[in-house]
């Protein structure tokens, strides 16, 4: 599996069920990357969306603990095995967790790629992303040159979860 997040210098993801900043090339990156896959997000997450409704072109799957929450357009589930039955006809290779902060938690040890726009600021956040700078289990397998978003510095990394066994 998948996950693709922005975070900032001190792996800050959100503030106030917002992100930090909307950089038009992260957006593009993510529409590039999830369209015609599976997103796996949390139902506070799917309420950061337009109109709150699951994004189009995409197979919407909703981690919700609310055993009564449903939405049009998505399918919700309620546990890790929930979701591991509706992923099933899948491939783990078009499936991405776009958030937020515990989904990210709880599914990070099931990804074994993380798209991360780094960007080179620290805002005040409330939500945070795993550093896996400090995670020996990852490793950084294709980064970005510098860009720039006003004067905000970003850049694209990829990160890849080493394969058991390999010695680093």
């Amino acid at each position: 599996m998948n996950l693709i997040v922005a975070a900032d210098a001190n792996w800050g993801i959100g503030n106030r069920q917002k992100l930090l900043i909307s950089i038009p090339n992260d957006q593009k990156l993510f529409r590039e990357e999830t369209v015609g896959k599976v997103v796996v997000l949390g139902r506070k997450t799917l309420a950061t969306f337009p109109q709150g409704m699951p994004l189009k072109d995409r197979v919407n799957i909703v981690l919700s603990r609310n055993p009564g929450f449903t939405v049009k357009g998505a399918q919700t589930v309620h546990s890790l095995e929930e979701l591991a039955a509706a992923l099933s006809p899948y491939d783990t290779k078009d499936v991405y967790v776009v958030g937020g902060e515990s989904v990210y938690r709880q599914l990070l040890p099931l990804c074994d790629r993380a798209h991360v726009t780094r960007i080179d600021h620290a805002y005040q956040a409330d939500a945070h992303f795993p550093d896996l700078d400090r995670d020996p289990e990852w490793r950084i397998t294709a980064d970005s040159e510098e860009l720039t978003y006003f004067d905000i510095p970003y850049r694209f990394v990829q990160y890849e979860r080493i394969p058991k066994g390999s010695g680093r």
